[in-house]
C-alpha cells in the first residue's frame, strides 16, 4: 500500500491481472528477473501491429514486477479461453491473416508479444552452461504466459497468438505445453519470398540481425558445413532465411501431425474466402458464413497490415514482386543458386528444396 492507503501501482496490476487482458506483461528480463507489466485495452490490442516496444510511449502505465508474483497471479487466472497459434516463415501474410480474424468479432488478437522473443532465445540456450533458466525455470514461465495469453475479454471466444517470424523454432515447446492449442504454419515458395524480402528496404538489416541464429540452426540439422556467414550476399541470406525457417515448419509439421497446417499465402490470397474457412475450421471457430462472406471483400485486403494507414492490395504486391525480380535479378538468381547447392550437398534439404523452390 502507498503512504495514503491506496494500492501500489504494482499491487493494483498484480490484482488485474488473473482476470483481465488489460493487464499485459510487456516484457520479461531474465537479468532482473521481472515483467513488466502495462495497462492495455481491447481498443490498443486490436489496433496494435507489434505489441513490442512500439506500443510504449509517454502515456502507457505499466510497473516492472518479480516473475515470481507474476506467476504466483498467473495461477489464479479466469475468463480463459481457448488458445490458438498463427507461426510464419517472414514477410508472408501473418499479420493480414490476423487482422482478418479480428473481423469475426469475438477473436482477440495477440500480435508478436515481445516476451515470446526473449523465451525462444532462452529455449537456445537451456541446453548449455551459460543458460539463465533450468529446463523446470523456463517450463514455469512458459505456462504463465500460456494462462495469460488465454485470458479474455467476455465477448471473446478464441485467443490467437501471432508470434514473430523467428519464434517459430518455439512452437515444439509451446504446442507441447499447451497440448489444445492448434496452429497455422504461413509460408511461400522460395522464389517468391527471396523477391518480397529483397524489395524491402530495411532487409539486409533484419537478414544479417537474425542470420546467426538462423545459420546456427540450420547447421545443426545437417551434415555438412554451410559457408561462413560473412561470405553470403544478400541473395543468399534470404535464402539462409527461407531454409532454416521452412525447416522448422517442416518439423512442426511432421510432429503434431493434424494441430497445425501449413498455408502457402498465394494460395491464400487466391481465395480468401476459402482460406478463411480453412483457418476458421481448424482454430475450432465453426463454419460462420455471415463472417465468411464478408471477409473476401474485407478493408484489410487494401491496407498495408502492418501500417494500415498505407494502401497496399495484392494487386501492389503483385507489382513490388515484379519490381524486385527486375531490379534484383541477380541477388534473387544467387539465393536460388545457394538453395540448390545446398540441396545437393546435404540429402536432409533435398526434397524441401526441391518442394518448395520451383
Amino acid at each position: 500500500m502507498t503512504s495514503n492507503g491506496s494500492a501500489s501501482p504494482a499491487d493494483d496490476l498484480l490484482a488485474r491481472l488473473p482476470g483481465s487482458p488489460d493487464a499485459y506483461p510487456q516484457q520479461i528480463d531474465l537479468i532482473r528477473g521481472a515483467v513488466l507489466l502495462i495497462l492495455l485495452d481491447a481498443t490498443a490490442y486490436r489496433s496494435a501491429s507489434f505489441l513490442d516496444d512500439r506500443i510504449l510511449g509517454p502515456a502507457t502505465q505499466g510497473v516492472w514486477v518479480p516473475v515470481d508474483r507474476v506467476v504466483q497471479a498467473a495461477q489464479l487466472a479466469r475468463n480463459l479461453r481457448p488458445l490458438h497459434f498463427i507461426f510464419h516463415t517472414g514477410h508472408v501474410g501473418s499479420t493480414l491473416l490476423s487482422r482478418l480474424l479480428d473481423e469475426k468479432g469475438d477473436v482477440l488478437s495477440v500480435r508478436e508479444p515481445l516476451p515470446l522473443r526473449t523465451l525462444a532465445d532462452a529455449s537456445d540456450a537451456l541446453p548449455r552452461a551459460d543458460s539463465l533458466l533450468s529446463p523446470g525455470q523456463f517450463e514455469r514461465i512458459l505456462q504463465t504466459f500460456l494462462r495469460l495469453w488465454s485470458r479474455a475479454y467476455e465477448t471473446t471466444r478464441t485467443v490467437v497468438v501471432k508470434a514473430t517470424s523467428s519464434v517459430g523454432r518455439l512452437a515444439a515447446p509451446i504446442l507441447s505445453a499447451s497440448e489444445r492449442s492448434r496452429a497455422i504454419y504461413l509460408n511461400v515458395r522460395a522464389e517468391p519470398y527471396l523477391a518480397t524480402l529483397l524489395a524491402g528496404e530495411n532487409s539486409p538489416l533484419d537478414l544479417r540481425g537474425h542470420g546467426p541464429e538462423r545459420m546456427r540452426r540450420l547447421q545443426q540439422r545437417v551434415t555438412v558445413p554451410l559457408p561462413p556467414l560473412h561470405q553470403l550476399s544478400i541473395g543468399e541470406l534470404a535464402a539462409l532465411s527461407w531454409l532454416a525457417e521452412s525447416c522448422t515448419q517442416r518439423e512442426t509439421l511432421k510432429r503434431f501431425g493434424e494441430r497445425v497446417i501449413a498455408l502457402d499465402f498465394d494460395a491464400f490470397l487466391s481465395s480468401v474466402t476459402d482460406g478463411m474457412q480453412r483457418v476458421a475450421i481448424h482454430f475450432g471457430m465453426g463454419d460462420d458464413a455471415r463472417f465468411l462472406s464478408m471477409v473476401g471483400r474485407s478493408p484489410a485486403l487494401t491496407r498495408y497490415s502492418k501500417a494500415p494507414e498505407h494502401a497496399y492490395t495484392p494487386e501492389v504486391r503483385a507489382e513490388v514482386l515484379r519490381d524486385s525480380r527486375r531490379d534484383n535479378r541477380g541477388e534473387i538468381r544467387k539465393g536460388m543458386a545457394w538453395l540448390e547447392g545446398q540441396a545437393r550437398a546435404n540429402s536432409a534439404l533435398a526434397e524441401l528444396v526441391t518442394g518448395g523452390a520451383l
